[in-house]
């Protein structure tokens, strides 16, 4: 190991959030990253190829983004805390894949920094496109837990979350990222190893129950205990609807019980995933949702509807799915609007407008560059009913919600 090398890092460091998102999947335990290389997300990779075997671990450059999952699929039931590192393009590559964790209950990690789309796009330039597609691009009924990080700070600690989260529920976990965060630079403070946070695996004990079932859950978590290999214990692992000894069953009454399991493990959950950080919103009257690099513009905006006299607010979903319901929920109910800005054409304001009880506008760029903080300021203003220099509607003026 060169002398520069340090087995893991403590203390204030300056890098990029790329690399803060290494860094905190070492801190997390991983210890194989199976990928191939795709702007913006590289660097995750370059810096665990050089970081990996100096902590005992493995990098494998795969030939493509489908051997990169299921490359990690494989080192996770090996034993191991494992993930990869892809954009868009290699995330739909990849969807198949993350089902078939799904299915067989692996746990993993795939982070996603996100560039503008659809097909190659802006290879270089930033979006938040990727929302829908991160819960709804595998197909089945199953749940999605993705995170979506605002700093460089947050890479790291998102990425300890996520492998923790998904040893915790036995799911594939996703941290939505995107190329601003990815490639902006700050500082990262780094605990000691002792202070970092560890979710371990729900391991089956020995010995087995006369009639072991790999697949049924024992308790109210409805996770059940993950066979730990070198122990004797087998486990048969399909990506067929499979009963509770994990063996195929074709019949509806199995499909339909294995599926409700694999979803409520994680819906009847969600107060433990869901996160959010609200800013400003102790009088606000109106409050911007927002997440990921967008919710450092929108800090400016809000800056700037308070000195032109708009109490408004900030709603950071620091948590994309499980969608916070709740939370939007409730402030919908204690402001007179909210306002959805993302790099995107809407793909979290629909889920807003869903649950929301107040008016909904959003403030939407596909992307290429930061979303500047006027187009949110003009956001606010609408939905505040501020027309062209007309002044403020009144109350009975704006527009209806629509529950």
């Amino acid at each position: 190991m060169p002398a520069t090398e340090q087995r893991v890092l403590t203390g204030n460091q300056f890098m990029n959030g790329d690399t803060a998102c290494a860094e905190g999947a070492l801190a997390a335990g991983c210890l194989y990253f199976g990928g191939y290389p795709i702007t913006p997300s590289t660097e995750i990779a370059e810096r665990l190829a050089r970081r990996l075997p100096a902590v005992g671990g493995a990098y494998v450059q795969m030939e493509d983004e489908l051997g990169s999952i299921t490359s990690v699929i494989g080192a996770s039931w090996g034993g191991v805390r494992s993930m990869t590192a892809t954009s868009g393009p290699g995330f739909s590559l990849m969807m198949e894949a993350i089902g078939l964790a799904a299915m067989t209950e692996t746990p993993c990690v795939i982070v996603n920094v996100q560039r503008g789309g659809p097909s190659t796009g802006l290879p270089t330039l930033v979006a938040q496109a990727d929302v829908m597609q991160a819960r709804w691009g595998s197909h089945g009924d199953i749940q999605s837990i993705a995170l979506a990080p605002s700093s460089c700070q947050e890479m790291f600690d998102l990425t300890v979350r996520a492998f923790n989260l998904a040893d915790r529920f036995r799911h594939p976990v996703i941290i939505l990222a995107d190329e601003a965060i990815g490639h902006l630079t700050e500082r990262v403070v780094i605990p000691e190893a002792r202070a970092i946070p560890r979710v371990r695996r729900h391991e089956q004990s020995l010995p087995l129950p006369a009639a072991y079932e790999p697949y049924r859950a024992v308790d109210a978590t409805l996770v059940p205990p993950m066979p730990v290999p070198g122990r004797g214990i087998g486990a048969h692992i399909t990506s067929l609807t499979h009963d509770e000894r994990g063996y195929p069953a074709t019949d509806a009454a199995t499909h339909d019980r294995l599926v409700r399991r694999l979803s409520d493990k994680i819906a009847l959950h969600t107060d433990e995933i869901v996160e959010v950080e609200e800013s400003g919103l102790e009088d606000a009257e109106v409050a911007v949702v927002t997440f990921g690099s967008t919710a450092r513009t929108a800090k400016r905006a809000v800056a700037l509807a308070r000195e032109a006299g708009i109490r408004a607010g900030i709603l950071r979903l620091v948590s994309l799915w499980p969608f916070p319901e709740e939370q939007v929920r409730a402030l919908s109910r204690r402001v007179d609007a909210l306002v959805v800005a993302e790099l995107n054409l809407g793909q979290v304001r629909r889920e807003v407008e869903r649950v929301s009880v107040a008016p909904v506008t959003g403030a939407h760029h596909a992307g290429g560059a930061l979303m500047p903080p006027d187009l949110i300021l003009q956001s606010i203003k609408e939905a505040m009913g501020y027309g062209q220099g007309n002044g403020r509607r009144s109350a009975s003026d704006r527009p209806l919600a629509t529950v």
